[in-house]
């Protein structure tokens, strides 16, 4: 039986709500297929319920992708479950030639994207944003929490093309959002409206940034959180009122700051001939990082909550 809904500021796993939703669409729809290259989290319900329209390719994610975009030119609706780095990297010449030439309706879901799970460089999906940003016809998500995450799982199957929609590893996901909130697939969501500064972000680092938003009230300083869960196609209204709103904007993501969510932003202003008060990136840098638990690692790269909020305070001399 699926959970209708995620309690607020509790904890669930997204990795069971990828298999729910997935299992409640196919309930009423038999284009839905899964198909995963070896993974097992988010399968096992839909595997019982319909074994003739489950795949398991073993570990060969340049064949899970081609298996889905022959379903799909055969009428499917194929949703991939997987590990990001593998996915966006390894199989990106096929999500390229096989799924977006062709504007295949094949949804990519997978883990592991960031500096999470603690699995080195090899393990960490810091580009993933940037290669699936740039193919045509593809649709980039990066959901903030698990109510937020099954509302974008569930209006995917009226959205057209393909989608990749990125996760950490799933496990315990903070819920930010009450069940009766809606998101529209490319279009930005307010978390939190303020007056001095706007922080734009994505994935893990919207439930940050809501935290430092609440914390800089105590010190004077009106922060709005915007929650961009598209990347592409970005909300170009939703930047340009926030120049116009504040004039102040930070962009916040766990992905390389380079082609990600912030040149995102960054090109809307550029195009459009913005000129800002204040402007700052926070994300990865240029390195590879080792090991370490997430938290760890936002802070030696410079990107975690304080880091945030030493800039803020220090911009309006707190």
């Amino acid at each position: 039986m699926m959970q209708e809904s995620y309690t607020l500021e509790q904890y669930n796993s997204s990795r069971t709500v990828v298999g729910d939703a997935i299992l409640e669409l196919s309930g009423r729809d038999e284009r839905v297929w899964l198909l995963t290259p070896d993974i097992g989290w988010g399968c096992g319900d839909f595997k019982k319920a319909h074994p003739e329209r489950f795949i398991d390719t073993g570990i060969a994610e340049q064949c899970v992708v081609g298996v889905s975009a022959g379903l799909a030119l055969e009428g499917a609706v194929p949703f991939i479950i997987g590990m990001m780095p593998f996915m966006s990297m390894r199989s990106l010449e096929q999500v390229r030639t096989d799924v977006c030439y062709p504007n295949l309706p094949v949804r990519i879901i997978a883990n592991y994207s960031g500096l999470t799970g603690n699995g080195g460089s090899t393990h960490y999906a810091m580009e993933d944003m940037a290669l699936f940003s740039s193919l045509v016809n593809m649709t980039v998500c990066a959901p903030a929490d698990p109510n937020q995450l099954k509302q974008i799982i569930l209006k995917s199957m009226d959205w057209k093309g393909p989608m990749s929609i990125r996760m950490d590893p799933g496990k315990n996901n903070a819920v930010i959002y009450p069940a009766d909130a809606e998101f529209e697939i490319g279009k930005a969501y307010t978390a939190r409206e303020g007056s001095d500064i706007t922080i734009i972000a994505c994935g893990e680092m919207v439930g940050e940034a809501i935290k430092v938003s609440k914390a800089l009230e105590q010190d004077g300083i009106s922060v709005g959180v915007i929650d961009m869960f598209t990347i592409k196609p970005l909300d170009r209204d939703a930047v340009l009122e926030a120049a116009r709103k504040t004039g102040r904007i930070i962009t916040w993501e766990d992905h390389l700051m380079n082609n990600g969510l912030s040149s995102a932003v960054s090109d809307v202003i550029a195009d459009n001939c913005v000129a800002l008060k204040s402007f700052k990136r926070f994300g990865i840098p240029q390195v590879y990082p080792g090991f370490g638990d997430s938290q760890e690692l936002y802070h030696l790269y410079g990107y975690d909550g304080e880091a945030v909020k030493k800039y803020i305070k220090e911009l309006f001399g707190k």
